[in-house]
């Protein structure tokens, strides 16, 4: 019995191990392809074994990858980032707020049209960045954004992009992207017949007051019907951030929008539960074969 427990202990102290291998960060830098050159932060995540692995470029949203309260980077991109690295993928979380000095942009007044409109030259110099490292399978590399960073994804992986170098090649572009409730479906800098030739997955609540669903169905549904690779799940009653960890139901005016709505966030279990399968089911099938 003594050696049983023994061999339990060692058992577990060995997926603990693995566990914390596959959910450490390293701060990288690389530059963003603006008319700056930014240098940006970005927090990587590698799965054991020296690969090379399949990649996923994390975008986030309007209020930045922090917490400002306590400086910790948000729940929902740790959780996300351990997730996908668990599974086998290198995960670069890029932050491009705080190498640029900017708080916050989702409330009115923190706004920066010219930033987010250089966030998907960000998203393509973190895809290069990965394509240039030895652990990474440069042909199978895809983009995850939520809310802004959903938005970003969508102008990145757009035909035109804003962000694509000219001439890339189509297997040294993003292979796949998800967007979680979309900051961008109803942008009137979107053309009317955006299309993509990249697969992708929207994922937003149909309670959503802040990304509201309507809006993203009809923006997906009509990309394909002009024959793009595009898919989107609604999640009934789930509010924005319904994929967070452990986020208690709250209202937030401080981002009161333009048009006087105040959004609500927060976990939807059983959204996030589905979300946790679909997710790595998706990407899975473009990016691990």
């Amino acid at each position: 019995m003594k050696s049983i427990g023994l061999w339990k202990m060692l058992i577990g102290g060995l997926l603990a191990l693995w566990s914390a291998t596959a959910a450490a960060q390293e701060l990288v830098h690389f530059r963003s392809l603006d008319d700056q050159q930014t240098v940006l932060d970005g927090y990587l995540y590698r799965p054991p074994g020296d690969g090379p692995h399949p990649a996923i470029v994390g975008l986030h949203g309007c209020s930045g990858m922090f917490v400002k309260a306590t400086g910790q980077m948000t729940g929902l991109y740790r959780a996300w980032a351990a997730e996908l690295s668990h599974r086998g993928y290198v995960v670069l979380l890029v932050d491009s707020f705080g190498p640029r000095q900017h708080g916050e942009m989702c409330s009115v007044g923190g706004f920066d049209l010219s930033l987010y409109r250089d966030r998907p030259k960000d998203a393509y110099g973190a895809l290069a960045y990965l394509q240039a490292q030895d652990f990474v399978r440069a042909d199978r590399v895809g983009a995850i954004g939520w809310s802004q960073g959903g938005g970003v994804t969508l102008f990145s992986i757009g035909t035109p992009s804003r962000g694509r170098p000219a001439g890339l090649p189509p297997e040294r572009d993003f292979r796949a992207a998800i967007a979680f409730y979309p900051g961008s479906c109803a942008d009137d800098r979107q053309p009317a017949n955006w299309t993509t030739t990249v697969p992708l997955l929207v994922l937003i609540g149909v309670a959503d007051v802040w990304t509201p669903a309507a809006p993203c169905k009809t923006f997906v549904d009509g990309a394909a019907a002009r024959g793009a690779p595009v898919q989107i799940v609604l999640y009934p009653g789930a509010y924005h951030g319904f994929d967070a960890p452990n986020v208690t139901q709250r209202a937030l005016p401080d981002y009161r929008t333009r048009a006087g709505v105040v959004p609500i966030v927060g976990t939807d279990p059983a959204a996030r539960d589905d979300a946790l399968q679909r997710v790595p089911a998706f990407l899975a099938s473009y990016l691990s074969r």
